[in-house]
């Protein structure tokens, strides 16, 4: 499985000892959050993975983005101390309908690690399907044999050199009042990458948390389907945008390219141009 599973396929999954959950927890507001949460239960058997620690490069202010995606390589070497191989099932879930596990999702497909799977409605759904939570955190297994080296990535990232002069079309995954500049409750600029689309990430869900179906996904994304030039994903910081990645993907379009730097590194060199108001 590498889009969604379902509470049952899991725990079925769980069963035969047949996967490695991640539970990606985590809130902007207080970063300690998500590890508390896990301790106080979470998923029989899941680590916990951290967005800025595990999932992140140290922020560099007025340089890069808050959420720098590391080296490749040194990505690789981390997968490698968990103890994954390509063969190996991983899920990886949330409470915040995959806002954050999608970027688990994208990274390990950054490596040409197929099977991996976000939990579809996150820890809630797990818990109305009747699935028990745990407080044990599991001991990490023996580092693997690294069998990534040769796999071409299923998913790629555009660099912010690489961006804007309309050689791509840019989808803003972020909430419209923050694209259209009206408010700008993180980073010290609002406003948009000039000629990006505003497709927030939260438009891919229902009421529950669970995604949409492929039939609403492929009219929420209709006006990106037919697109000539490559389509790039971007949010605040590299993360949400994951979502919108894995949205059309399940759409059964082009799988979009992730600008992993996002709006954050955008505006950290004043040099580059800003827009406001709606979408063109």
């Amino acid at each position: 499985m590498n889009t969604l599973i379902s509470p049952l396929q899991l725990a079925s999954l769980l069963e035969h000892d047949a996967v490695t959950v991640f539970d990606c927890r985590f809130s902007l507001a207080d970063v300690t959050a998500g590890a508390r949460a896990y301790a106080q239960g979470h998923i029989p058997r899941a680590f916990y993975a951290h967005l800025n620690d595990d999932l992140s490069l140290p922020h560099t202010p007025g340089k890069t983005g808050r959420h720098p995606l590391p080296p490749r390589g040194q990505w690789l070497a981390h997968v490698l101390r968990w103890g994954l191989t390509p063969e190996r099932q991983v899920v990886v879930y949330d409470d915040a309908g995959g806002a954050i596990a999608a970027r688990l999702w994208w990274m390990l497909q950054w490596i040409g690690h197929d099977k991996v799977a976000v939990l579809d409605g996150g820890i809630a759904a797990w818990q109305r399907a009747g699935q028990p939570l745990s407080q044990v955190a599991p001991a990490l297994p023996h580092a693997a044999p690294n069998h990534y080296a040769t796999l071409p990535p299923l998913v790629t990232q555009v660099l912010v050199d690489g961006i804007g002069g309309g050689r791509q079309v840019l989808l803003d995954a972020r909430d419209p009042a923050r694209y259209r500049g009206e408010m700008e409750p993180i980073d010290p600029v609002a406003g948009h990458i000039p000629g990006a689309r505003n497709l927030p990430f939260n438009q891919n869900l229902n009421a529950d948390g669970t995604f949409r179906s492929k039939a609403e996904l492929e009219r929420q994304f209709a006006s990106v389907a037919s697109c000539v030039l490559p389509v790039v994903c971007y949010c605040g910081s590299g993360v949400t945008a994951c979502h919108n990645v894995l949205a059309m993907k399940l759409a059964g379009l082009t799988v979009p390219a992730l600008y992993a730097g996002s709006w954050s590194e955008w505006v950290a060199d004043p040099a580059r141009p800003v827009a406001q108001g709606e979408q063109p």
